[in-house]
């Protein structure tokens, strides 16, 4: 039976799947990050030989007489432009992993994990912040996602590091009294945010940890209007991508369905995901907003299912098999990179498919 290789890497983690084209799972591994913004090309494919290697393994599949998979579907964070997709699944090629190579930006997987129509708009918002739109026709509407040379702002970083300012504006009164000034140092066991800013400085606490604050804010948004503001500010910027994404592929009067993923929508805020499909509603009535419950590796690997003509009966065995499979795996040790290292260096819905 035909073999399917789905990949999810991101900025944290990678998490690989090998399947039968059935939608049985034959073995999912989950390794450090793998994205090629970090770690170079060749270096996220280090990472996927390896975690193939424990895949085949496990699965009994023997990588020495060739490709292990007819299709390889290959989903990564860092790969932003249609230049780097190709770049990346030349690569890829030369490792011999399977028949037919396919490489695409991660938020593709959360799209397609949440719906079976194939279309629709996903928004990614973990430690940054991305969204894709894909039209009935098949078009894209794309976005670099780059940070703040992109026009970005959102996603666990972001959000983090506008935690820490408000609470050292709170403590040295520059800025309005906000619980953020008793929260933040609270989580990393400080006494004040001048604490907090002084063990970055001196890197005692690295910078990527700023995004572990995002959770903070969200909880205390609830009372304090400072958090407020800023949960307010994420909602819109998610808000603008839905936006602009409907309105580049003329779906703004659809029925169109709009996956939210990503760690900081995933943890299912009522009072955010109340300001995000407010904001969708007011400009495509007709949108329904969910929230992504299958994991992204489900959306790589159903595309693999799509390539090889699977039907209905192999996606729901998929959807299954594979998503009990991911929650039973651990988060690996490696750390996450820091979204933006140069900072350092300046002192709803259910969607089950």
């Amino acid at each position: 039976m035909k073999v399917v290789l789905a990949v999810d890497g991101g900025n944290s983690k990678t998490d690989l799947a090998l399947l039968h084209a059935d939608g049985a799972v034959l073995s999912v591994v989950r390794g450090p990050l793998s994205s090629p913004h970090h770690l170079g090309v060749e270096g996220s494919l280090a990472v996927l030989d390896e975690l193939l290697g424990e895949a085949s393994a496990e699965a009994k599949l023997d990588l020495a007489q060739g490709p292990v998979a007819d299709v390889a579907q290959l989903f990564l964070a860092g790969v932003d432009f249609p230049l780097e997709e190709d770049a990346f699944r030349v690569a890829a090629e030369r490792r011999d992993w399977a028949t037919r190579v396919v490489v695409r930006n991660d938020t593709f997987a959360v799209l397609r994990a949440g719906t079976e129509r194939g279309w629709g708009v996903a928004v990614v918002c973990g430690a940054g912040i991305n969204c894709v739109g894909v039209a009935r026709d098949g078009s894209h509407a794309r976005f670099p996602a780059l940070g703040p040379i992109s026009g970005d702002w959102g996603g666990g970083f972001d959000v983090g590091l506008a935690a820490l300012a408000a609470a050292v504006r709170s403590q040295d009164g520059r800025g309005p009294l906000t619980t953020l000034e008793r929260e933040v140092p609270a989580h990393f066991g400080l006494e004040s945010p001048l604490d907090v800013t002084e063990a970055i400085h001196n890197r005692a606490i690295a910078m990527r940890r700023v995004a572990e604050l995002a959770p903070v804010v969200v909880a205390e948004a609830a009372d304090d209007p400072v958090a407020k503001s800023i949960v307010e500010r994420l909602a819109v910027e998610v808000v603008d991508f839905v936006r602009a994404a409907l309105t580049r592929l003329e779906l703004r009067d659809e029925s169109v369905e709009v996956l939210l993923g990503g760690g900081l929508l995933q943890a299912r805020d009522p009072g955010l995901l109340g300001r995000i499909e407010e904001g969708i509603r007011a400009t495509a009535p007709e949108a329904i907003v969910r929230v992504a419950s299958s994991p992204p590796i489900v959306g790589a690997a159903l595309f693999g299912l799509d390539e090889l003509g699977a039907g209905e009966e192999a996606h729901e065995r998929l959807r299954e098999e594979l998503g009990a499979a991911v929650a039973s795996l651990r988060r690996p040790d490696s750390a996450e990179p820091d979204p933006e290292p140069e900072r350092l260096n300046t002192s709803v819905e259910r969607a089950d498919g």
